[in-house]
């Protein structure tokens, strides 16, 4: 029996697994980078081990440190997790050569599936050896890992050259394992997947289907389970999967993934691993797939046939990202984050804690379970937008728009859903009243109108900027207190406004950190009554929009350079992804600040292009 579990991971999905051992009286053990010490994974772990450094090749990617620091906690098993060493076998090994439980598949089964290309001819698929023109558009595929990382899709020939580059490079930071493949991409595909649990005495399950089509940058954004309008296709999936797995003699939850496209399974590959959106099919089987990985590992058989599905389940994964901003992620604190009763919420963060630039910027996962698809689709949508979540840029409008768009309430969806929709989706819809709420929050108690006075009081003005736009409010303070145009003010204290608009009684609740103020769900910034003429930048400035490390700057870059509208110039690593930093006009670079390895915070200037003037 295991009495001792370390978990080979961080954030949200250690604080998943600690969760279920605490259930069955299993001391956990943690592991942690400099940047994590204060992480919440590290400080609800009964016992946390520091990995020297903060970058995953340093720490979380590197197993020999992992073992050890099992073996000097006194645990007896090691659950990987998802990502960094999950699929990587060599790991596995390591962790069994100890002496240690391994809650994973045997070696053999994450060798033959987690590379991609040696489980595709597994199933009988070869990658393209050579790409032309008329192949396209085609995948470039990191064999390694997963979550949209290495991934790029090629539709013009001459990109693909680069895109291989940045593929190898990425994929080699996130999984140690720099191997792309290529293959044709499919449009207007599903992505669909089968949740498998096999034990040790030949049992397995085929634990249902889920729909992950909503996908940006090849990352899944939301998911559901079961995958809606499959038919008899279902039955083809399950068929599909389980022969995936007695191939390799798997053991323990895994994945096999396909895209759905007209009426067809095309087999993607198979996750050797837990999945992010696992919590979906624990919802509709009534499960909790961790204690049966345990107990798999521990030699327990399982029942012939798996348990009876039940309703459905909605899964939301929020991000701190800009959607509208070419998704960049975004850091800064996390303030606060609340949802309403009856919403699993998996996080790795908690009130306070600080969101940096290393890692992926996924704050949490938000599950709905209802009787009817229909029925989860409102409830997740309704806490989404009733959630509280003070802090950087979030994506939780972009998801709220998505569950309620007639595409995806119809199960129409595929998985260039984004590349269709995103504009509509991010276009800027702020409260109005906002502002006004705002600053007769931050009015209250500041001035009182003096009884001496018959004069009334000067309206006093307020600058905030919502939704990248300024907007300037005026109120007075009189005898019956504070007053604004148009509106009739109710109540105002700190943290509460009641406005009464054409009849309408209206509630705003209101929390301000600094100059960043939230109003209901709508983020603002006070600005000085004066502009600070400093902050000007002279036009074609670069900014970093993130806080990140230059990774490239584009070959023979230099001062004075001919640089075409569009054309890469230099590129940034920020939460494990590459960002693209493009000349926004054709002209003459200027400057060039940004060199490789240099560490850059928001808004730092990185280069400047001037823009070529019409002949």
């Amino acid at each position: 029996m295991i009495s001792s579990l370390l978990v080979a991971n961080r954030g949200e999905i250690a604080c998943r697994v600690f969760r279920t051992c605490r259930e069955w009286g299993i001391r956990t053990v943690a592991v942690h980078s400099d940047a994590d010490e204060n992480a919440l994974h590290a400080r609800v772990a009964d016992t946390a081990v520091r990995l020297p450094g903060a970058a995953p090749a340093e720490t979380y990617l590197r197993g020999d440190l992992i073992v050890k620091a099992a073996l000097n906690a006194g645990a007896d098993a090691v659950h990987p997790g998802y990502g960094f060493l999950s699929e990587n076998a060599d790991f596995a090994r390591a962790v069994l050569d100890a002496g240690l439980v391994w809650i994973g598949p045997p070696p053999e089964a994450i060798e033959a599936m987690a590379s991609k290309t040696r489980a595709k001819k597994l199933m009988g698929i070869e990658p393209l050896s050579t790409v032309t023109a008329d192949d396209l558009p085609v995948l470039v595929k990191a064999a390694a890992g997963g979550g949209g990382r290495g991934m790029r899709v090629v539709r013009d020939i001459a990109d693909l050259d680069g895109e291989l580059t940045a593929a190898r490079a990425e994929a080699l930071r996130a999984f140690g394992d720099g191997e792309v493949f290529v293959e044709p991409y499919v449009e207007g595909g599903r992505h669909v997947e089968v949740q498998i649990l096999a034990d040790t005495h030949g049992t397995v399950w085929p634990l249902g289907t889920r729909d992950c089509s909503l996908q940006r940058r090849h990352q899944k954004v939301i998911e559901e389970a079961p995958a809606p309008g499959l038919g008899d296709l279902t039955q083809t999936l399950y068929d599909l999967s389980v022969r995936a797995a007695r191939a390799v003699d798997y053991v323990g939850a895994g994945t096999v993934e396909f895209l759905v496209a007209d009426g067809k399974a095309h087999f993607l590959e198979m996750n050797t691993r837990l999945q992010v959106e696992h919590p979906v099919t624990e919802a509709v089987f009534g499960i909790d797939l961790v204690a049966l990985q345990i107990r798999v590992a521990e030699g327990a058989a399982l029942e012939n046939d798996p348990p009876r599905a039940r309703g459905h389940a909605i899964e939301a994964r929020l991000y701190a990202e800009d959607p509208a901003g070419a998704w960049a992620p975004q850091t800064g604190t996390l303030h606060r984050l609340t949802v309403p009763d009856g919403i699993r919420l998996d996080t790795g963060y908690t009130d306070g804690d600080p969101i940096g630039i290393h890692y992926d910027p996924m704050l949490a996962k938000a599950v709905a379970h209802a009787p009817t698809r229909a029925e989860a689709l409102r409830t997740l949508s309704g806490a989404l937008e009733r959630a509280t979540i003070h802090g950087p840029v979030t994506n939780r409008d972009l998801l709220v728009r998505s569950l309620r768009h007639e595409e995806f309430t119809t199960a129409r969806m595929d998985t260039g859903f984004y590349e269709r929709h995103l504009a509509e989706l991010t276009t800027p819809a702020p409260d109005p009243y906002a502002p006004l709420a705002a600053a007769l929050a931050d009015a209250h108690g500041r001035s009182r109108f003096g009884g001496w006075r018959n004069l009334p009081s000067q309206p006093q003005t307020k600058r905030y900027l919502m939704a990248g736009t300024e907007h300037e409010v005026h109120y007075r303070h009189t005898r019956q207190g504070l007053t604004a145009d148009g509106v009739r003010v109710v109540h105002a204290d700190a943290g509460l406004v009641v406005l009464e608009v054409a009849g309408v009684r209206r509630k705003f609740e209101v929390a301000r950190y600094d100059d960043q103020v939230f109003v209901n769900a709508t983020a603002l910034t006070a600005l000085p009554r004066f502009p600070d003429p400093a902050a000007d930048r002279a036009p074609g400035s670069l900014l970093a929009p993130m806080p990140g490390t230059v990774v490239r700057v584009s070959e023979g870059l230099a001062v004075g350079a001919a640089v075409r509208a569009g054309e890469p110039l230099l590129w940034l690593e920020a939460m494990k992804m590459e960002h693209k930093i493009s000349a926004p006009a054709a002209g003459t670079l200027t400057a060039l600040h940004a060199t490789p390895g240099q560490q850059v915070e928001v808004g730092a200037l990185l280069a400047v292009v001037q823009h070529n003037a019409p002949l």
